[in-house]
């Protein structure tokens, strides 16, 4: 059966907080030295995004992130009038899983909101935020174009290239590329001046790789919006 809005929703929620939860633990472990290497950390967030996507694209099409939802509004395969719920949730998803980790951690919180590294700006990490999201933006649409590789099996894929991301440029601004997973630790935590980076980055990002995958593959196909919609096929 076609599941309903609430499901969908709820699919989204959850989801996001898995990727959410996840990525907190691994960075406050990661910063306070409880043996978690660097090649953990970024396996962790690709390991459990590909789960998430497995578990529940076929209900909501497992956006996890709002740039990627705002992505797929943009190419026109997702209405509009939806991405704004799935929006919401996404962020009720990753609220919860920050006041979780308070929880757990109390104010070693902070460490697990993604900010610029040592040495860089908030330009630069803004910059990076764009490039990364934007390269991952085209991985989830290519893959969504190929019949074959349709929601489930295009999220090895997807977790591929989130955990490089990090290992290429996780340094730079916590290669974060997702604005649900980001800003509510920063918030609160008290990190509001980073908010923008995590926000404007990944969006613009996602609109260079609609526009990037238009000029390479050209308009939509049925199974983009397949990919988009989960279980809805129209």
């Amino acid at each position: 059966m076609k599941p309903t809005l609430w499901q969908r929703l709820s699919a989204e929620a959850a989801g996001t907080f898995m990727v959410t939860v996840v990525a907190i633990g691994v960075d406050i472990l990661y910063f306070t030295g409880h043996q978690v290497e660097d090649v953990s950390r970024w396996l962790a967030r690709g390991f459990v995004a590909a789960a998430a996507i497995f578990a529940f694209s076929a209900i909501s099409g497992a956006h996890l992130n709002p740039a990627v939802t705002f992505g797929f509004a943009l190419r026109g395969v997702f209405p509009w009038s939806r991405a704004g719920a799935y929006a919401v949730a996404q962020f009720a998803g990753a609220f919860g899983a920050t006041g979780l980790a308070y929880l757990l951690y109390g104010p070693l919180l902070k460490f697990g909101a993604s900010h610029p590294g040592p040495g860089f700006g908030a330009g630069v990490a803004a910059t990076c935020e764009c490039v990364l999201t934007a390269m991952t933006m085209l991985v989830i649409l290519a893959t969504a174009r190929e019949e074959a590789v349709v929601g489930k099996d295009a999220a090895l894929a997807i977790g591929f290239s989130i955990a490089a991301c990090g290992f290429c440029a996780g340094a730079i601004s916590g290669a974060s590329m997702n604005p649900a997973r980001t800003v509510p630790p920063q918030l609160l935590s008290g990190q509001v001046s980073l908010v923008w980076i995590y926000v404007i980055g990944p969006l613009a990002g996602a609109a260079i790789g609609v526009g990037a995958h238009w000029l390479t593959f050209g308009g939509p196909k049925r199974a983009e919006r397949k990919a988009a919609r989960g279980s809805e096929n129209g």
